[in-house]
This record gives structure tokens, C-alpha cells and sequence, in this order.
């Protein structure tokens, strides 16, 4: 049975068992912190599982594509281990409990595939079951119902039978149950295909003294959640030993194989083979694996980047390209192998067909940017290890462990992900230091998260009770004032209370109804008032929780309590100003596709009061002529006056009408489609009634945010008038100044700029010269003139006065070109500090290493340690009257 074959017949079975179909979620759930990929099917149904929405259906099935990293170093080596793999499952919020999850399980395996409702037909003799050791329920009905042979199930504990796993013992509180485990016989042991979770517990501390189970209170509403991995019953039904060789996932393995110039050769089926050619098919499966993981992701726009989610993508796409290059591939190849995973998945996900030409060159670029630095950087942890290897044979260090600030530098230096240096150092038999990693990272103020687990899955809800019967209906997008809006919940420090009753107190308000937007999809939340009150309460910001929305300010009356009737008005100044920035959003896109083409996507805005941030694709800077009619463009649709027309459509008819929508974004069955002149986008938020109302608009910054990600930064409305004003004025005072007219300040700026930088080349040619006295002397050629040759080696070593230390790099590098077997050792004093700075040419670094003499003569001045390359080092000091001491013994480290 073909994969998707299976996934399909997954779905129309439990179709037939009342079950809703619903779709994947997105891969990067951005509405969700506590996790940076959906981990699991259940993911977009924690709200359901814990009563937190109102119930549209009880029941519901999926495949969900999912993306974890906690097993990613047993990727390509074991049968089963995948970073991104498809989940099938079903679910029940307080419908069906046990007796129906394990008998559809059960029919759903056994039944013929020629019976109606399409089973699988795998023979039960091949199956086993295990369940948690006090499930009896769970366990009776295996044995009474199903009829499973006592021999095929087995009793667990906790770590094994309980999700989350050991949570009676070590937690966490909230939702959990014991699960019953399927699993397959295999020619190497049984495979676990199916793990069924009988959420029926709600945990609350510790167990009790004796170990009872006293922690475990029943939940109200029981609940299942199953998973079954797809490729996993793949490979059971395709009669392959490994995941890797189904028919979605064979087909890649070879195609890296191809494109590498090698053949696959699985250590499966060539037994007698040679280590590298084992470890061979190992790497190509890791790749197939990451490559299919990276392109599901920027597909999603998740661009490789150094925090959370994009350092993941960065992490697995750098390891897969090290995979080739350590086969002997020195180039960039995973690009290429974009086409052919969206033509291998696109039954499932036809929308990957859309963006093949953007990931792969999203991917490329990321290559591009590893492999400038792979030589050098695996050269360095090469000598690394041949460093601590001639230590730990002398016996200077009895455990060889990789330190924290060779990681980092390898990190920072080479971009090499730590992840990948510390399965190096595994390999090498080396430990590796974590925490002075980490104390590096922090020290330099550049912290990296690629851990797939941010927090707690079911977060604490203070409102959780208040959303099971309540919501807040949004009214905003037509009035501006609320006369009758009821207080339902108000929070103060984190808890539920029932009035407010002190001045100047921070509170959290929720109304039935309101015209206040909550911060949402990059515009931010609005302010005003609820100025029925006297003197009323001032409302900050706004957000949204679920179906409600909370007014977070400041309470300046007497009392507000729960159940009171207020006058909810917005700011309209401000929501004017928002609007106008908002609006102009959507013309900017639409602006940057017609000028750079339909590959300059959203990656994500931030509208303010007559501000906005627009973060877009784009793998190069944006030229100053194509900035130019881009501003240009959308000051001409403000002109036209297009009027903004909202209107909400299912989400196939908005695909239908060519509406540009998001990918990654979660999208509800109905949305609203904002149209203005040719821009025409989904959109949640409050605009404008004209284009003609934006007034002015005016781009003040392009940059970088990412690797092939741009941001436009821009004002509207009196802020982008008040930017144009400023710059005139300016021009007109350089204009006075430099007594020209004020269209010839451009010419003459650009005159002045030559005529520096030819100066300031000229004073470099001379090697920076003394303020006072013989400027010869501190020339290359002089000073190498007064070189003092000791043992065949020239020594230039004195103090520069009047210098600066990046000159002294300089001269460093002008004399080596001009002399060799020359050695420098400068000092530089200034401030009441000494800056030392020692050089070597090329041809002599590996016998008299700068970084060697430098920590020697440090000390004299008071400083430490000191650091570099073999040809150039640096340090630093206080005590300058100690400089003839360290000249002297730099004279005696050639002697």
C-alpha cells in the first residue's frame, strides 16, 4: 500500500466512525509559545481537550505534519528516527473513551482492505499491546473484547505508559492519562505504530507518602488522543526494513545520491561492506531527512536565523550540507533537491509546488554562506582535537573536553552550530562544555535557541473558565464607541477578581462586546477609554486571548466590578494613524511584488501610529533607484483615492479571487478579504475608507533581517510630512553652508567624499605617521630597515606613540607583504592603557608564534592572557614603564 494510499484510507475510516475531517496545521504554530514546531496531532486541539472553545464536533480525525529534534542524532542511523515526519490520528473531546479507541484501532488494523471502510488487513498474530501496569480497564478489555492473546500484551510502567511520560511521579500538573501502546512485529523487533492516549486524569502535586496514586483527580470530560506515524505503518505495509525506503522517502535518499555522484548503497543489504560506505548511506539518509524538514519550513517562511525556530532550519540544513561535503561533495547541493521533495509530497500538500523557486534559493543562499568558511572551520576543530589529544597523552588533562570558548568561536567565527561540533567531538571521543558555552554566548550577548520544547503544552488559563461561556464580540471595524458594554472577567496580578476598587491599579478588563482591536497579525492593539466612568479608566494596549479581548490599563475611578455597564470608546486619533500606516501597508507589498516580482512576500509587519515595519523576501538589498519607485508607486495609489472594500468569503473563494495569502498563517473557514485598487490581501484589521486618507508616504530605511529576508521601515500620514520637511531643511543649510544651490549639494558632498578618502589612503600609504619627529621612522620600509636580526630572524619591536591600534594592524600587514622571516612586537600607550600587538610573516609563524610571545610578556604590564592566530595577536595592559622588560624578552625569545 503506497503512502498515500494509507494516509487517505486513515482519514475515510474514521470519517465512517463520526470523526470530522480537519486539516494539517501549520508546521511553525507562531500563535502558540510553547513550542516552535507542532510536535504532535493534538497540538491544534489543546483548547478543545480543555473546554476552552465552544464544541463545533467532539470528535475529529487528521494527519498532521510534524517537526521534533529531541531523537535528531539518531537520525539516518536507526530504522525509524525522523526530524519531520506526518502524524495520522484521532481524537475525542469528551465523546468516545477507551472501549471505541481501542476497537477502531483494533478493526482499522486487522479488516481486510476489500471490506467496507477500507482497513489495513495486517494479521493479528503480528500484533502486540502494551498498557500502563494499572490500567485494568484498558487491559480487560484487550483481553474480553478484542481477544488478544495474554502472551501479546505486556504491563508498563509510567516512563513507558503514561504520556506525558512518568507524569504521576515527576509531572507536570495538568491534563495527562495512561496510553495503550500497538506495536508490529518485524524481522528486528517489535515496531511501535500506534499509541493510544486516554486522557483521563487531571494531575495536582505529588503522589502520596506511600507512593499512591492520590495525585490523580478524574477529569470530568475523558478524552483520546491517538497517534499513529504514517511512514512508520508505511514501512510495515511496503515490507521494507527502514522508513527511509517508502515510497515518499526512498526516492529522495537516491536523488541525493545522484546529485552527489555516488550510489546508495544501504548497509541493510550489502552486509560485508566497508565502514565509509555504510556510514555513507547513513549520511544520505540524514539529508533526505533534512532537506524534506527545511523545505516544509521555509515553505512556511521559517528562514534559516540564529533564534529559535530559524536556528533549528539553520542547524539541520548546515549538518546535511557537512554530510556531503564529509562524502567528499565540496559545493552546494540541498537546493537542488527541492523539486523533488514537492514533487514526492505533493498528493498531501500541492501548495509546496507554489514556492519550490523560493525555498531552493532560500536554501542555496544558506549554503553559499556555510560553505565560505567549512575549509577553514574544520581545519580549526581539526587542530582543536590535535591539541587536546597531545595534552591528554601527556598527561596535562586526564579528560579532554572541548571548551566553551573554542565552541563559541567556532560558532561565531565559522557559523558551525554547536550541535554539529559536539558530534565531531563524540566522534573523537571527546566531552563537551555545555556551560561554558552557554556563559560565552551570554557573555557576548548572543543567545541561540534551537529547543523544540519551549514550555509547559497545557499553560495555566486564569480564563479559562470564563471562556467556556463567554466571548467578546468585536464591533470596531464599524463604530467607534460602545455605550453598553458589560464587564464579564477582570484581572489584577495574574487572578480573577471581582471589582477593582483602588486608583491607580493595572487591571486586565473583559467586555461582551467593544470596538477596541486587539494586537493581531502585526498591527498593534488600540487605546481610549471607558469614559463613562469619572475619572474613568485609561486603556494601554489591547490583546486577545481565545475568544475574548482584553483592555489592559489603568484604573483612575473609584470602582469597576464585575457585571457593570460601560462606555467603551477608542482612541480615534490614534486608530486613524494605525489605519493610515495599515493601509499603507498593503499597498507597499503590493508595490514590491509589481517592482522586484511575486517572490517578495510578507514575512511579517509591525503597523503603528503612522509608522510601519515591512519585513519582505528578497535575497539582495533593494537599490536605491527600485526604493524609489516603490515609494513613488504607493504615493501614486494614494492619489488614485482606490476606495478599501472588505469583504468576508470562504477561504476558496478568496484563493479563487487571487488574494494574497500567507503561508504558514492558520486561516479560518471564512475570512476577510481587503481589497484596494489591484492590492488585494486577507486581512483581520482596521483601515481606511481611501487610500487618498494615507496623505503621504515616505520609505526611511532598508535592511537586512535575516538571510534573504528585507525591512522596510516607512512613515505616513504628518510623521512621513514632518520626515520630508526635516530633510529639506537640511539640504537647504548645507546649501547656505557650502554657498551652492540646493540642487548642487549632492555633487559637492560626493566631491568632498573623494577628496577624503583619497587623503585618508595617502596616510595610510605611509604607514601612520608620527605626529612629531622623523616620520620616516614609522614607515614600513624604515622600520624594517631598523629590524635587529636575531637568529635569522628580523625583530622590530618599540612603542608607537600618537598612534591608533587598528594603524598598527595595518602597518603589521604592510610589513609582511614587504619583508619576510620578520617578527613585530609594538606597543601603544594611550589613556593610562598599553595595548600590545605582535605579528608574524608567514613563513616563520609556525616556528615563532605570535600568540605564544604575547602571552608570555602580557604579564610584565599587568595584564592576562592575550589571544590570535599564530601570525597576529593581541593584549593589553597598564603598566607602560614595563615596556623595556617586555622588548628585552622578546629579544631573548629568539636568542
Amino acid at each position: 500500500m503506497q503512502t498515500n494510499e494509507l494516509r487517505e484510507r486513515y482519514l475515510a475510516f474514521f470519517e465512517t466512525k463520526g470523526c470530522v475531517r480537519k486539516p494539517s496545521d501549520v508546521l511553525v504554530p507562531r500563535w502558540d509559545p510553547s513550542v516552535l514546531f507542532t510536535p504532535a496531532g493534538m497540538n491544534q486541539f489543546k483548547d478543545h481537550f480543555l473546554g476552552r472553545v465552544k464544541l463545533e464536533y467532539t470528535k475529529a480525525t487528521t494527519c498532521q505534519k510534524c517537526l521534533r529534534t529531541g531523537d535528531i542524532d539518531n537520525v539516518g542511523r536507526t530504522a525509524y528516527h525522523h526530524t519531520f515526519f506526518e502524524m495520522l490520528g484521532n481524537f475525542s473531546f469528551g465523546d468516545y473513551f477507551k472501549r471505541e479507541a481501542i476497537h477502531w484501532a483494533w478493526e482499522f488494523l486487522t479488516k481486510k482492505t476489500s471490506d467496507s471502510g477500507g482497513g489495513l488487513g495486517i494479521d493479528p498474530a503480528k500484533l502486540s499491546v502494551t498498557v500502563y501496569k494499572d490500567d485494568s480497564e484498558a487491559a480487560k478489555i484487550w483481553f474480553d473484547e478484542i481477544g488478544i492473546p495474554k502472551n501479546r500484551l505486556q504491563y508498563l510502567d509510567e516512563d513507558e505508559n503514561f504520556w506525558p511520560a512518568s507524569a504521576p511521579s515527576l509531572g507536570p500538573d495538568g491534563v495527562c492519562g495512561p496510553c495503550s501502546e500497538i506495536y508490529h512485529d518485524s524481522p528486528s523487533g517489535p515496531v511501535e505504530i500506534w499509541n493510544l492516549v486516554f486522557m483521563q486524569f487531571n494531575r495536582l502535586g505529588n503522589l502520596g507518602p506511600n507512593g499512591e496514586l492520590t495525585n490523580l483527580h478524574p477529569l470530568p470530560n475523558k478524552n483520546i488522543d491517538t497517534g499513529m506515524g504514517l511512514e512508520r505503518c508505511a514501512a510495515v505495509l511496503q515490507g521494507v526494513d527502514t522508513n527511509f525506503h517508502i515510497d515518499t522517502l526512498r526516492p529522495l535518499v537516491e536523488t541525493a545520491a545522484e546529485v552527489l555522484g555516488i550510489k546508495y548503497e544501504p548497509e541493510q543489504t550489502a552486509a560485508g561492506r566497508p565502514q565509509p560506505a555504510a556510514e555513507n548511506a547513513r549520511r544520505l539518509r540524514r539529508i533526505a531527512d533534512h532537506i524534506r524538514a527545511c523545505v516544509f519550513a521555509v515553505h512556511e517562511n521559517v528562514y534559516p536565523g540564529n533564534k529559535e525556530e530559524k536556528y533549528v532550519i539553520r542547524r539541520l540544513l548546515r549538518r546535511a550540507l557537512l554530510d556531503g561535503y564529509q562524502m567528499g561533495y565540496k559545493d552546494t547541493f540541498l537546493h537542488l533537491l527541492v523539486p523533488k521533495v514537492a514533487e514526492l509530497m505533493k498528493s498531501p500538500y500541492p501548495e509546496l509546488l507554489d514556492t519550490t523557486t523560493r525555498v531552493a534559493k532560500v536554501i542555496e543562499t544558506e549554503e553559499e554562506h556555510f560553505i565560505e568558511t567549512l575549509d577553514s572551520g574544520l581545519d580549526k576543530i581539526e587542530r582543536i582535537f590535535t591539541a587536546m589529544k597531545k595534552k591528554a597523552a601527556s598527561g596535562k588533562q586526564k579528560t579532554a573536553v572541548v571548551s566553551g570558548a573554542d565552541i563559541f568561536d567556532m560558532y561565531q567565527t565559522f557559523g558551525f552550530p554547536p550541535e554539529l561540533f559536539e558530534t565531531m567531538a563524540s566522534e573523537n571521543g571527546f566531552a563537551f562544555d555545555w556551560d561554558g558555552y552557554k556563559k560565552e554566548m551570554e557573555h557576548h550577548g548572543e543567545i541561540s535557541s534551537g529547543n523544540s520544547e519551549k514550555g509547559a503544552l497545557f499553560k495555566e488559563d486564569v480564563l479559562a473558565e470564563i471562556k467556556k461561556i463567554h466571548k467578546t464580540e468585536f464591533v470596531g471595524y464599524d463604530v467607534w464607541q460602545v455605550n453598553d458594554a458589560k464587564v464579564i472577567a477582570i484581572v489584577v496580578d495574574g487572578n480573577l477578581v471581582d471589582q477593582v476598587d483602588k486608583p491607580g491599579t493595572e487591571a486586565k478588563i473583559v467586555l461582551d462586546k467593544t470596538p477596541f482591536y486587539g494586537e493581531k497579525g502585526g498591527q498593534v492593539g488600540d487605546t481610549g477609554t471607558f469614559n463613562n466612568l469619572d475619572p474613568g479608566f485609561q486603556v494601554f494596549t489591547t490583546h486577545i486571548d481565545g475568544d475574548l479581548i482584553l483592555h489592559v490599563g489603568e484604573c483612575r475611578c473609584n470602582s469597576i466590578k464585575v457585571g457593570d455597564s460601560l462606555i467603551a470608546c477608542i482612541d480615534r486619533g490614534n486608530r486613524n494613524a494605525v489605519a493610515r500606516a495599515h493601509t499603507a501597508t498593503h499597498l507597499l507589498h503590493y508595490a514590491l511584488r509589481k517592482a522586484l516580482g511575486d517572490h517578495a512576500e510578507q514575512q511579517g509587519s509591525k503597523v503603528d501610529a503612522d509608522i510601519l515595519r515591512f519585513d519582505f523576501t528578497n535575497h539582495q538589498a533593494v537599490d536605491k533607484e527600485t526604493l524609489r519607485k516603490v515609494e513613488a508607486e504607493v504615493n501614486h495609489q494614494i492619489l488614485c483615492g482606490n476606495d478599501v472594500e472588505c469583504a468576508v468569503m470562504s477561504i476558496e473563494e478568496a484563493r479563487k479571487s487571487g488574494a494574497i495569502m500567507l503561508f504558514g498563517e492558520k486561516y479560518p473557514e471564512d475570512v476577510r478579504v481587503v481589497q484596494i485598487g489591484e492590492s488585494k490581501e486577507l486581512c483581520g484589521g482596521t483601515h481606511l475608507e481611501s487610500s487618498s486618507q494615507i496623505g503621504l508616504f515616505k520609505i526611511i530605511a532598508e535592511e537586512s533581517v535575516a538571510s534573504g529576508v528585507r525591512r522596510i521601515t516607512a512613515l505616513t500620514g504628518m510623521k512621513a510630512f514632518e520626515k520630508a520637511q526635516a530633510e529639506s531643511q537640511t539640504v537647504q543649510q548645507l546649501a547656505l553652508l557650502l554657498k551652492i544651490p540646493a540642487d548642487g549639494v549632492l555633487a559637492k558632498v560626493e566631491n568632498l567624499t573623494s577628496q577624503v578618502k583619497q587623503l585618508q589612503k595617502q596616510l595610510k600609504e605611509t604607514g601612520g605617521k608620527k605626529q612629531t619627529g622623523d616620520s620616516k621612522q614609522q614607515t614600513a620600509e624604515g622600520l624594517i630597515k631598523k629590524a635587529e636580526v636575531i637568529g635569522g630572524v628580523k625583530l622590530i619591536a618599540c612603542e608607537l606613540p600618537n598612534v591608533e591600534v587598528n594603524d598598527v594592524r595595518q602597518l603589521i600587514d604592510q610589513i609582511r607583504q614587504k619583508a619576510d622571516s620578520v617578527f613585530m612586537l609594538f606597543a601603544v600607550v594611550s589613556d593610562g592603557k598599553t595595548a600590545l600587538l605582535a605579528g608574524a610573516s608567514r613563513d616563520i609563524a609556525d616556528k615563532y608564534s605570535a600568540v605564544d610571545l604575547i602571552r608570555k610578556v602580557t604579564p610584565l604590564i599587568g595584564g592576562k592572557g592575550g589571544g590570535g592566530r599564530p601570525d597576529f595577536a593581541q593584549s593589553g595592559g597598564s603598566d607602560a614603564d614595563k615596556l623595556p622588560e617586555v622588548f628585552a624578552e622578546a629579544r631573548k625569545y629568539f636568542g
